[in-house]
C-alpha cells in the first residue's frame, strides 16, 4: 500500500462533509481542533488585505489535508479556508492526525515534500509580484493553475475552471487589469475564455511568453 492509499484509508474512518462553492470551512482566529482531507473539489486559503480584498495564498486539491501549520505548531490559524468549488472533505481530530504522522514517516515525508513544492511556488510568485508586469503575473497564475488543476484535452490544450475573480485574488491584480490582460492574451491566440473557465491552447507557447521578465 503506497502512502496515498494509506492516507486516504486513514481519513475514511472520519465523517465526510460537503461544502457548497464559496462556503467557509474554517475562519481566521478560529481554534483548530480538526484537520480537513479533501476528496472532491478545491479549497482556497486566503487572507484579507488592508483594503478589504481577499488574497489567495494557497489552493488545496483532492489528496491534500490542512491546516497543518497550525495543527503541527499548535498556533492560531491566521487564514480563511473556503471551498472554491463544491467540495467534500473528511474531518479528523487534530491529535489523531498528528499521531498518524508520527507513526507513518513516509506520510510525514510526503507532506514535507509537498510543503517544499508549495514554498517554491510561493517564491516564484513573489519574484513575479515584485518585478513582473501585470501580463507576466497573469501568465504565471494561469500556468501554475494549469499544472495543478488543469484538465488536459485530446488536442493538447488544457482547460482550467477559473474566473477573473479567482485570478484577481491569486495575483493581487485588480479585476479590470485581469480583464485587459486576458483580452491581450486572447489576441495572441494562446487562450480562449468562457464563462466556465480558461482554455490554454498551447501551454509551451504560453511558457515562452513568461520568459525572463522579472
Amino acid at each position: 500500500m503506497d502512502f496515498r492509499e494509506k492516507t486516504a484509508n486513514f481519513f475514511k474512518a472520519y465523517p465526510l462533509r460537503s461544502y457548497d462553492k464559496r462556503e467557509l470551512l474554517l475562519r481566521a482566529e478560529e481554534p483548530v481542533e480538526s484537520v480537513f482531507y479533501i476528496t472532491e473539489g478545491r479549497v482556497s486559503q486566503y487572507d484579507i488585505a488592508p483594503n478589504g480584498n481577499e488574497v489567495i495564498v494557497n489552493i488545496f486539491k483532492p489528496g491534500a489535508f490542512f491546516p497543518m501549520s497550525s495543527a503541527i505548531n499548535n498556533t492560531v490559524n491566521q487564514y480563511f479556508f473556503e471551498a472554491s468549488l463544491a467540495s467534500k472533505t473528511h474531518v479528523a481530530p487534530k491529535a489523531n492526525v498528528l499521531q498518524f504522522l508520527h507513526e507513518n514517516p513516509d506520510i510525514a515525508f510526503d507532506l514535507l515534500a509537498r510543503v517544499y513544492r508549495g514554498v517554491d511556488g510561493i517564491l516564484r510568485r513573489m519574484a513575479h509580484l515584485m518585478g513582473g508586469k501585470a501580463q507576466t503575473r497573469l501568465i504565471f497564475e494561469l500556468l501554475n493553475s494549469a499544472y495543478r488543476f488543469g484538465e488536459p484535452k485530446p488536442t493538447g490544450s488544457v482547460f482550467i475552471q477559473l474566473t477573473e475573480g479567482d485570478l484577481s485574488k491569486q495575483s493581487g491584480l485588480a479585476r479590470e487589469t485581469i480583464n485587459r490582460s486576458l483580452h491581450d492574451l486572447k489576441a495572441t491566440g494562446l487562450i480562449t475564455v468562457s464563462r466556465n473557465g480558461v482554455l490554454i491552447k498551447d501551454i509551451t507557447a504560453l511558457e515562452a511568453q513568461l520568459g525572463n521578465d522579472l
